[in-house]
């Protein structure tokens, strides 16, 4: 299992959480995903072997919100 931190851009409230949170863990081989406001990243844990960083930006992305 692997664990990562993303920068995200535009998250600012409750429903921003759920938004990335809810993209990420859709994806095969994510265990958890994070979102701390406060720091604008998302913790993720997942299996390498099933997914990619640049599938979970694009998720994120695909809510509309940008990766540093």
């Amino acid at each position: 299992m692997e664990q990562t931190t993303l920068q995200v851009q535009g998250m600012t409230c409750g429903h921003c959480k759920a938004s990335v949170e809810g993209a990420l863990t859709e994806l095969k081989g994510i265990t958890t995903a994070e979102v701390d406001l406060d720091k604008g990243t998302v913790d993720v844990s997942f299996d390498e072997k099933e997914v990619s960083v640049e599938a979970m930006e694009d998720a994120i992305e695909e809510q509309g919100y940008d990766i540093q």
